[in-house]
């Protein structure tokens, strides 16, 4: 199959000289050179190269820094995804720091993200959570009705198969790639009685499906996870690169013109002036080049906006200063990183509680809830919180998520060298706003669930922060620095909208300023989605290739 044979160029700076058009790139290069390139399999890669290759004359490349892992034991047995959540393995990690945080007492957290076939969905905490109607309703105004809601929930029916209670066909799909399981089918007393504290404690009615549009705010006892019916992670990489569409070694089957490499990492785009015409990428220690006809794909996530930079595109003061011709101009790039907050409580349990969370040890939650922002308690229809109940040695804790943070952060490069981690500055409660809210929080929804799950069973009390350090101003702010941590919902840093708006790619992905380049993960989102953004990359990533695919990109 000479087709996927790679070749070896000289020169950066011959190709970029000698290429002349789609033509010449196809006749001297024909071994190495796809319709289609993407790096990164991650939740928008792994489906853009799926749904591209559906045509069977379309062929595509894509490129993976990581390896399959899909079936290692702490990849496929999601009763690991809370540990791998927490340790980083070097074997399935990017290993990286992000720069000391000036708000949070100046704690650095890590900057990281999958480094294996399935990127963040092989590592990640498994849950399944859409923006709602009102985000994409800010979606929509901006970028017009291709990112509505209705298209989203079309979208979305067409790419789960939906394992639950909730058997709604308005709502999920049942046909699609992606397994979701709706879990404990039997919530343990503990969930019921933290749930029945939500309840009490904000008066939100207890909601049987989050993702439904109409029930989006409340407590729940069943999470929705990425996982298959028996428990076992579902990933973007066992969804969409499985057997039946490429062989272990990542070629493509039964025609399908699909190649995925591992072990290689994306070094720069290829540009013919400001057409790019391909990438060069470092596999297993060589250096390599590949081509395309069509489009380059960034699906990188958090890496995204380092590759854009180091090929050109981004703020010229600071390329310049790193030594990278400038291609394009945009001080957009790496700018409005976003990401939600994470603090936790802590409460003792009633230990007679604790076995039956073995009746579905996959379930990895004991309940939660979505729930209004408290400093806005006028909008009680849109989502600013999410709480998260995780039994850990004994204790039941509550994590945290604001959803509606005003802080911004950036990624700034540091040099040309594309090995070179990036100087990653989430902004951590810069805007005073997100500690009041987080305050809020505390005092309106953890004391009042406190009290009433107090009420439910005396075993169960607030035993980090205590109820006096809620009530005391500077001990509760001093508790949420000590006490915060960090999420991996980075978004928005290659925002999708105009440039004069913040924006560094068009409605489609286009990278404005340059042709032929794309990007399609989570770091396109142009507004704060309102929970995980797993299944918003999924969304970003199904949009795109269902527009290439109709050729209107």
């Amino acid at each position: 199959m000479n087709y996927f044979t790679y070749f070896f160029p000289s020169s950066l700076h011959k190709i970029n000289k000698n290429r002349k058009g789609d033509s010449e790139v196809d006749s001297k290069h024909s071994n190495n050179t796809f319709d289609f390139i993407v790096v990164g399999t991650g939740p928008a890669g792994a489906v853009i190269a799926k749904t591209l290759t559906d045509d069977k004359k379309t062929s595509v490349l894509v490129l993976e820094a990581g390896e399959n892992n899909d079936r290692d034991k702490p990849i496929r047995d999601s009763r690991f995804a809370p540990e791998l959540e927490e340790q980083f393995f070097a074997e399935y990690f990017w290993q990286g720091e992000g720069v000391p945080q000036p708000e949070v007492d100046d704690r650095t957290f890590e900057w990281t993200t999958g480094r294996l076939s399935g990127g963040g969905s092989s590592i990640n905490g498994e849950q399944y959570v859409r923006p709602t109607p009102p985000v994409l309703k800010e979606w929509e105004r901006l970028l017009g009705n291709l990112w509505s809601p209705e298209r989203a929930n079309r979208s979305f029916k067409q790419l789960e198969n939906f394992h639950g209670e909730t058997s709604n066909p308005e709502f999920h799909g049942f046909n699609g790639r992606i397994d979701i399981r709706q879990a404990p089918k039997n919530p343990p007393m503990i969930t019921k009685k933290l749930v029945s504290a939500i309840e009490r404690a904000t008066g939100f009615k207890q909601i049987l499906d989050y993702n439904n549009p109409k029930t989006p705010i409340g407590p729940f006892t069943q999470w929705q996870l990425f996982q298959k019916i028996n428990g076992e992670r579902e990933s973007s990489s066992t969804a969409f690169l499985s057997s039946d569409i490429m062989t272990p070694g990542g070629y493509g089957v039964n025609g399908r013109k699909l190649r995925v490499v591992y072990k290689s990492t994306g070094l720069r785009i290829l540009f013919r002036e400001k057409t790019a015409i391909g990438i060069e990428y470092l596999q297993e220690g060589k250096k390599v080049q590949a081509f395309a006809r069509k489009k380059v794909i960034i699906s990188a996530g958090i890496n995204s906006a380092q590759l854009l930079m180091l090929s050109g595109i981004g703020p010229s003061s600071d390329l310049h200063q790193a030594g990278i011709p400038v291609i394009f101009n945009n001080p957009n790039v790496g700018k409005h990183l976003t990401n939600h907050t994470l603090n936790t409580a802590t409460f003792s349990v009633n230990p007679k509680d604790i076995p039956q969370l073995q009746n579905d040890p996959f379930a990895l939650y004991t309940g939660g809830a979505f729930l209004p922002n408290p400093l806005n308690s006028s909008i009680n229809h849109r989502r600013g919180v999410q709480l998260i109940g995780i039994v850990a040695e004994e204790s039941l804790n509550i994590a945290i998520l604001f959803l509606q943070p005003k802080s911004q952060g950036a990624i700034k490069i540091q040099n040309n060298d594309p090995l070179k981690i990036v100087l990653a500055n989430e902004g951590f409660l810069e805007n005073e706003y997100d500690l009041e809210a987080i305050k809020a929080i505390y005092r309106v929804y953890i004391k009042g669930i406190a009290e009433k799950l107090s009420k439910i069973d005396p075993n169960y009390q607030l035993v980090n922060p205590t109820l006096k350090t809620i009530d005391n101003d500077d001990e509760l702010e001093n508790f949420i620095k000590e006490n915060f941590d960090h999420n991996h919902h980075q978004q928005s840093s290659l925002r999708m909208a105009p440039i004069d708006k913040g924006g560094v790619v068009d409605r489609y992905g286009n990278v404005h300023g340059v042709n032929n380049l794309m990007v399609a993960d989570a770091q396109i989102i142009p507004f704060t989605v309102d929970g995980n953004t797993s299944a918003s990359a999924y969304l970003i990533g199904y949009t795109i290739a269902k527009r290439l695919m109709d050729g209107n990109v």
